[in-house]
């Protein structure tokens, strides 16, 4: 039937409204339904990375005021446990944003209402899909290449500060010792920070050798040209014992002294599976590097399948409490986090082999949400199908009373 002028003019209205309802319609629920998963999803990072940062800044502090670190050295260690901390913290955060996000639209019947305008679970769960894809390939990067080299920086920093002192901030009554506990310093007395202080005890212990030292004054650390600093000690004592030859125990008496706070220099670092870099681990076969690749690798999965648990678990019945499934939701992220440490220490371990290594616990996630979200359709097909009845009793013989009845 060849179009006429009349027809397309008829035609052209429906076929406009169907494509706004359907195309453009579709695209402002998408970007509403990503909107509301996006509000509670950067207040609830914003919040976790606070406390986050809290604790490690506890720690750190503990450390800088016992005068094993560097106060310059507080920031970046804050900022590379924060990033660290990222491939964790998103996956949590968007979790509990899509539950939010969904159990306040079930709460006010705006799914109701999308349910009624015609869109099904697959247009409700588009925006999340997407949403939760870009978040992924975000926490994979970041696990892949920006933990590694967050965790190498970090522990260079705590290399570092292993072998200084930061002498100049130490107060008096308190011994402080690095970390490897080869130096330890006592201040008897000092008027404040960078001054000089008096009754200086110095321990100081290599191998099986320990050298001791008690100076009347020292002047604080100053540097020189090369970078490295020194101590000016004035009535030193100074004390040297071998354990394994004592007659080689000795003691002097200088009325000057100059001493390297810092020690020596830190030596090469030891190797750590978390900080390697990806292409070391792609080629390792140690249980501890094939733990650590498998980590890395699962991270942008779970943040995907965790977002779908997110969604399948939200829906509920209309106008009931927006925070209904907040608790089970709770539950079972940690019954998945518990799952993926626990796996990732067998494999860590030997304890699981390379196959199925870590996976089985993002399948078992992976099959969960997916009963979940068919849980629905299962329970209309069982209700569907028929069921045979029960067999009839046979009928009943009658026939006329007689006088063998009545007897």
């Amino acid at each position: 039937m060849t179009p006429t002028p009349r027809r397309i003019a008829r035609w052209t209205p429906v076929f406009l409204d169907t494509l706004n309802r359907v195309w453009f319609g579709a695209l402002k629920t998408d970007g509403y339904l990503i909107r509301e998963i996006a509000r509670p999803f950067a207040v609830i990072l914003g919040v976790l990375l606070l406390l986050f940062a809290g604790d490690s800044l506890a720690g750190i502090l503990s450390d800088a005021v016992n005068g094993l670190l560097p106060v310059g050295a507080i920031a970046a260690l804050t900022a590379l446990k924060l990033l660290i901390s990222l491939d964790v913290l998103i996956p949590i955060s968007l979790f509990i944003a899509v539950v939010v996000a969904f159990g306040r639209l079930q709460a006010d019947s705006e799914i109701t209402a999308m349910l009624a305008l015609g869109m099904g679970p697959r247009q409700l769960v588009r925006p999340v899909l997407g949403l939760a894809l870009g978040l992924a390939v975000c926490v994979a990067c970041l696990s892949l290449f920006a933990r590694p080299w967050a965790y190498a920086t970090s522990h260079s920093i705590t290399r570092q500060a292993t072998a200084t002192l930061n002498v100049n901030a130490m107060e008096p009554g308190a011994f402080y010792a690095s970390q490897n506990g080869a130096q330890v310093v006592f201040l008897g007395s000092r008027a404040g920070p960078h001054a000089a202080a008096r009754n200086v005890f110095i321990a100081k212990r290599e191998g099986g050798q320990v050298e001791v030292i008690f100076a009347d004054l020292a002047s604080p650390a100053v540097a020189g040209p090369n970078g490295q600093r020194s101590v000016h000690l004035s009535g030193a004592h100074v004390y040297e014992f071998d354990n394994g030859h004592p007659m080689q125990n000795q003691s002097l008496v200088a009325a000057g002294l100059n001493l390297d706070p810092d020690g020596s220099l830190p030596g090469a670092a030891s190797y750590s599976p978390v900080a390697a870099s990806t292409a070391h681990l792609l080629a390792a076969s140690d249980a501890a590097d094939i733990a650590e690749r498998q980590w890395r690798f699962s991270t942008g999965l779970s943040t995907l399948l965790l977002a779908l648990l997110g969604a399948a678990l939200s829906r509920g019945r209309p106008r009931q409490s927006r925070y209904a499934k907040f608790g089970p939701a709770i539950l079972a992220y940690s019954a998945y986090y518990l799952l993926c440490t626990t796996a990732r220490t067998w494999v860590q371990h030997g304890q699981v082999g390379a196959f199925p290594g870590l996976w089985w616990a993002p399948a078992a996630l992976a099959l969960a949400m997916a009963l979940l979200w068919c849980a629905p359709s299962l329970r209309r097909a069982w209700r569907a199908t028929p069921r045979p009845h029960p067999a009839s009793p046979p009928p009943l013989g009658w026939r006329p009373a007689d006088s063998r009845d009545a007897a």
